[in-house]
């Protein structure tokens, strides 16, 4: 490549960023938060003894709306869900569940493909298995679940919209599962509070945008909540100070950063004003908190001027490794541990190894189609696509372990190649560091 090309090139990459930039600028007004200012530690409230599961992005997907032709096919590969086996996945994680004992469950949104309404009355219809033997659910709706312009049947090589739901029928579908029991419910939003056990508040929070999705775009994919349901949270965070009730949040996008540089890559997968929104939580002592959204099995703490908040995010139902996370907290400690069923549900077979490698797949796909913007060679793009690969699935898998970081010569790309390398270099030393705490079991303290 003479300077020319490489100059051009540049030229080119410089104006994608400013564009990229100066269309991802945020026109929100910042919201105000009602922050808890007392500065004593004494009444923070005790967690009571409590046993409970959570899963997330369950992506139930019914194989009648389709499940060949070019049309599914292209959607396949460009997203890393195994779709087909969503509901066999689904089974036999209830299966799991039911025999484990827990008391509840937390769902944390994305419970169907895209918000389809057969694919929700199957969620439903599997999620009663659970209380029909007296074990509580509770769901939060994600960017795939509500008015989503999404929800297609694939007929060959083009597609036709089905029947999705509004916000109304959301909460009258799983009605048995939060809605109808809840203490309070948000006006303005499909949020709630419950109280799953004496002395815990639930607090559900919907974070997605479905009110703004138009017919004929893709669903909105990133999360923020009105001034109004803001100002709803801090009634009820209030109200549980005031009653000493332990609070926990349940939300679809994360609350903290998973690794350093998410924000930067994928600010859609955390909520706007991600750094105060979980300020204002801790300050009202809230320290946990449930999400989903990202696809991978993390656990990162936030601290906040002496008040600690935990992200614990929960690897989607239907994204290899497929886990369940079994949570118990005893004398104000919880003790996590994590089931992955992807090498347990077909036994004898290579399903485990297939949903692994198409993981991989389908991100580096992903990574190639945004190189290609770039002009990087399809030489290069090979070397850089499979370290990008290996970083997803590490991070996917949590517990990221940098000694298996395989070795990328850079000496082997070209000079451009190695440019457009070291302005991603982050994204890849991000995903292989390991935020505290460890991701899939672990214990730690709930109180100072």
């Amino acid at each position: 490549m003479n300077m020319k090309q490489l100059f051009l090139r540049f030229i080119l990459f410089l104006t994608v960023v400013f564009f990229a930039a100066f269309t991802g600028c945020s026109k929100d007004i910042p919201l105000n938060y009602d922050f808890n200012t007392e500065t004593g530690r004494y009444r923070i409230p005790d967690y009571p003894d409590v046993f409970f599961a959570v899963i997330s992005d369950t992506h139930v997907y019914c194989p009648s709306l389709g499940s060949s032709g070019s049309a599914f096919e292209k959607v396949m590969y460009s997203d890393r869900k195994l779709l087909l086996d969503s509901i066999e996945l689904l089974d036999f994680a209830i299966d799991n569940i039911i025999a484990s004992g827990v008391q509840f469950v937390l769902i944390s949104g994305d419970l169907t493909k895209d918000g389809e309404l057969i694919n929700h009355q199957i969620m439903a219809e599997k999620l009663k298995r659970l209380t029909d033997v007296n074990i509580a659910v509770y769901v939060v709706p994600g960017n795939h679940d509500v008015n989503c312009p999404d929800a297609v049947r694939f007929i060959g090589d083009y597609t036709e919209s089905v029947a999705t739901v509004s916000g109304e029928e959301f909460a009258q579908i799983y009605g048995d599962f939060g809605y109808n029991s809840a203490l309070y419910r948000d006006s303005n939003s499909l949020s709630y509070v419950a109280e799953p056990a004496e002395g815990l508040w639930l607090l559900a929070i919907d974070s997605t945008r479905y009110k703004e999705n138009v017919h004929g775009q893709h669903a909105i994919v990133s999360g923020k909540i009105s001034q109004q349901t803001a100002d709803w949270i801090a009634s009820v965070l209030r109200e549980a100070y005031s009653k000493n009730k332990a609070v926990m949040v349940l939300l679809h996008h994360g609350v903290v950063e998973h690794w350093n540089g998410q924000f930067k890559l994928h600010p859609d997968y955390l909520i706007r004003d991600y750094i105060n929104f979980g300020r204002f939580l801790s300050s009202w002592n809230v320290r946990l908190a449930f999400t989903g959204h990202y696809h991978a099995q993390d656990i990162t703490r936030s601290d906040f001027n002496g008040k600690f908040i935990y992200d614990i995010e929960t690897g989607s139902l239907v994204t290899s490794p497929c886990p369940i996370r079994f949570l118990e907290i005893k004398d104000n400690i919880i003790n996590i541990r994590t089931e992955s069923i992807v090498d347990k549900i077909y036994p004898g077979t290579d399903f485990a190894a297939n949903a692994a490698a198409f993981v991989k797949t389908t991100v580096m796909l992903e990574a190639a189609s945004v190189l290609k913007k770039y002009f990087v060679s399809d030489k290069d793009t090979a070397i850089i696509t499979d370290a990008v690969g290996d970083a997803f699935t590490a991070h996917y898998n949590g517990d990221e372990d940098p000694t298996l970081r395989p070795v990328l010569d850079k000496s082997k790309l070209g000079l451009w190649g190695r440019f457009i390398l070291s302005q991603q270099q982050y994204v890849l030393d991000g995903l292989w560091q390991d935020l505290e705490p460890a991701d899939n079991n672990v214990s730690f303290r709930l109180t100072y």
